[in-house]
């Protein structure tokens, strides 16, 4: 019996384990049984799938990795199965769909697992030929280094970061080889042509099996024939129906930007090479950095600007270096009110809400008055040692000037949001929080911010924020990057002690 009929069989054995189907056998649609007849042909060794998102990648990659783990067609001694993702709560996604799987096998079986999520994501199956284990991983390509494992499966690959993406890749694939194992990358199309991904998907190699669902370049987005390429699911049940498609394309038209691009590149599977755009943090990382217990107010501050205009909200953060405490506000005009302005930004009641929690202030009419403003961002931290206030190079004389006025006497340091300066921000931000140094309390306001705020990314890897965007408020996010950047600057350089020796 060929492997691919026997990797089939294996997956027709297992039930839906949540949702509306919970309890029916699973069916596997057309171009998933194209996928596995092509991954698992004699002689390959690299699967490569690009489908649109929710089209079911998540739940095909677990079952796959189910099935090694528990030797459905393998029999090779203490298999080893890696997930690897962008994150580790992206890589936690999928381990939990091979625990969901799991729990529908016969009770034999399950006698014999083992599920840990501690110290790591692990699932464990003894036979007289194991352990066998599934690992969950992130794209830190030093956490795969001196493995063996019989399959890996790259996560979202589209989505890595260029430069630990590779890494992790490279250690996957070579620690396969040592085994004869199979890597399945399988994910929704990169940005741009270059990207590793697309490479995979473009590039004929021995050993390499590729499957892209992708639509001609360029048609209407609500074209219903291209979104059926990209989402091949739908017709069977999987993902978002095509009345759902549909509506998202009319919402994405509407609201145009990145919106539009983040569903041409996301729903309709397309490479928005134009856009080089990543995102500034995952949500789900910035949400690890929430507390119901902040840190105390110790040490000196550094505050962060980021001044709008009529339309745009303006925003101050405040950080602790010491501590890592973080706090932020944002503030409007009164004209247009918080309703409309939320029904133009198709946000809802949410600028409503972020005023009833008091992270955002309403002051003067059709702009923020500069002075007002600014007396309150002093005021908020009012007798408290400011060590810097850090604002756009670009707004220097207005914010100077008003700064001047109201009589600050805290150093002002102006950093420009270009790649020169921007590159250096949005880092010292990013490692701040992936280091676990900085803390906030839950904020409507920043993960909103958060979760729009967008890079582009230069062709030397050079990021800045995107400020030219045609909805999200992302000001707060600008404010939080230029007050942890200097932040971290502050911390990193060297502190004197005592006194310095004079020579006669």
């Amino acid at each position: 019996m060929k492997q691919a009929t026997k990797v089939k069989r294996f997956c027709k054995s297992l039930t839906v384990p949540t949702g509306r189907l919970a309890g029916k056998a699973i069916k596997l649609a057309p171009y998933q049984n194209r996928f596995i007849d092509g991954a698992f042909a004699d002689g390959i060794n690299v699967g490569v799938l690009s489908v649109g998102r929710g089209n079911g990648k998540s739940a095909i990659s677990a079952m796959l990795c189910a099935g090694e783990l528990i030797g459905a067609w393998s029999d090779a001694a203490e298999r080893e199965v890696i997930i690897a993702a962008r994150t580790q709560e992206q890589a936690k996604i999928a381990w939990n769909y091979c625990a969901s799987f799991i729990g529908t096998l016969p009770e034999e079986i399950q006698e014999r697992i083992t599920i840990r999520r501690q110290p790591r994501f692990e699932i464990q199956y003894d036979d007289d030929n194991g352990p066998h284990l599934i690992k969950a991983i992130s794209a830190d390509g030093k956490s795969a280094l001196g493995s063996s494992p019989t399959m890996a499966v790259l996560d979202e690959r589209g989505h890595w970061p260029i430069a630990q993406g590779d890494e992790l890749e490279a250690a996957l694939l070579t620690g396969l080889s040592k085994r004869d194992g199979k890597a399945l990358i399988i994910s929704t199309s990169a940005s741009n042509d270059m990207h590793p991904f697309s490479l995979w998907l473009d590039r004929d190699a021995p050993g390499v099996y590729r499957q892209e669902h992708r639509p001609t370049p360029n048609l209407p987005v609500d074209d219903a024939d291209s979104l059926l390429i990209a989402n091949p699911g739908s017709k069977h049940g999987i993902g978002p129906t095509m009345t759902r498609l549909k509506e998202d394309a009319a919402l994405a038209l509407a609201r145009g930007g990145s919106a539009l691009s983040r569903f041409r590149l996301l729903s309709r599977n397309e490479r928005v090479a134009e856009d080089n755009r990543d995102a500034l943090l995952d949500l789900n990382e910035w949400l690890q950095c929430e507390t119901d217990e902040l840190p105390p107010r110790q040490g000196q501050v550094v505050i962060g600007l980021d001044q709008g205009q009529s339309a745009s909200m303006s925003a101050v953060a405040y950080l602790w270096p010491e501590t890592g405490r973080l706090e932020a506000w944002g503030a409007f005009g009164t004209i247009p009110t918080l309703e409309a302005r939320g029904q133009v930004d198709a946000v809802g009641d949410l600028y409503t809400q972020m005023h009833k929690r008091g992270e955002l202030a309403l002051m003067g009419q059709k702009t923020v008055p500069m002075g007002q403003w600014l007396r309150r961002v002093l005021g908020h931290v009012e007798g408290e040692h400011i060590a810097a206030i850090v604002a756009d190079r670009f707004k220097q004389s207005e914010i100077g000037d008003a700064l001047t006025e109201i009589g600050n006497r805290a150093p002002v340091i102006w950093r420009g949001m270009g790649f020169k300066d921007g590159s250096e921000d949005v880092e010292r931000f990013r490692r701040y929080v992936f280091d676990g140094k900085l803390h906030v309390s839950e904020s409507a306001l920043m993960r909103h911010a958060i979760g729009e705020a967008a890079v582009f990314i230069d062709p030397a890897g050079n990021s800045k924020i995107v400020k030219g965007r045609s909805m999200g408020r992302i000001d707060a996010a600008c404010a939080a990057v230029l007050a942890v950047a200097e932040g971290a600057r502050i911390m990193g350089r060297p502190q004197h002690k005592g006194g310095r020796i004079a020579w006669g």
